[in-house]
């Protein structure tokens, strides 16, 4: 049997301060509470609370901002993790492994999809489209994103939400990297996203996937000129 090793004050302030921030106590974009705070809420050293946060940086789940306190910016160090992992991959990797993620997420939303899943993506759709129109670059990577998304909302599957989310920052790189010189213009309108709609509301799997396909090559034409 192995020994026992005694956890130090710095793993127990770790864990009470990330139990915070994924209860949603501490929700992303809030200012946590000052050191002197800490120190007198969990009753321990400046130094062991000052230990704790700065592991929390380094684990990307905060931010210390000079002069301003310190903010949550993540909830999830495994997301952090793969995001960072994203941030260095090959493009054409990352669009290989969406178009995986996105096959899935279309199949499973037209199996799954609720009508209230119907309403929010019919709302981003038609939000989108009216953002091509007016080619608002900012308007329409929001909406995009947004649309994409709540397909994997409606998927229902919740082990596949968790890691489309990571592709979230990666989705706003590759659409507003584009729009509107490109993608707002020309993708906007009477494209794939209206079939990918059409068949998760009539719950037709196959033509979603193959509609969920036809918008990943949609985005590699434009991203390729």
């Amino acid at each position: 049997m192995k020994p026992i090793r005694r956890r130090s004050l710095v793993d127990t302030v770790v864990d009470s301060l990330q139990a915070q921030i994924i209860s949603g106590a501490w929700a992303v974009g809030a200012r946590i509470p000052s050191e002197a705070d800490l120190v007198t809420e969990l009753g321990v050293s400046r130094p062991s609370v000052r230990e704790g946060v700065r592991s929390l940086v380094q684990l990307g789940l905060l931010e210390a901002r000079q002069g301003d306190g310190t903010y949550v910016i993540a909830k999830d160090p495994t997301e952090v993790a793969l995001r960072r992992t994203l941030g260095v991959a090959d493009a054409g990797e990352v669009m290989r492994v969406r178009r995986a993620l996105d096959a899935l997420a279309a199949r499973e939303a037209a199996e799954n999809r609720s009508p209230a899943d119907l309403v929010l993506l019919e709302a981003a759709l038609l939000a989108r489209r009216s953002a091509a129109r007016r080619e608002n670059a900012e308007a329409f990577t929001d909406h995009d994103v947004a649309f994409h998304l709540g397909v994997v909302a409606a998927s229902h599957n919740q082990l596949l939400a968790a890691l489309y989310a990571s592709f979230d920052a990666s989705l706003h790189s590759v659409v507003g990297g584009s729009a509107p010189g490109s993608m707002a213009t020309a993708g906007g309108l009477d494209d794939s996203h209206e079939a990918l709609f059409v068949a998760i509301r009539d719950q037709d799997g196959d033509a979603a996937q193959a509609a969920a396909l036809e918008v990943i090559e949609e985005v590699r034409r434009v991203m390729e000129g």
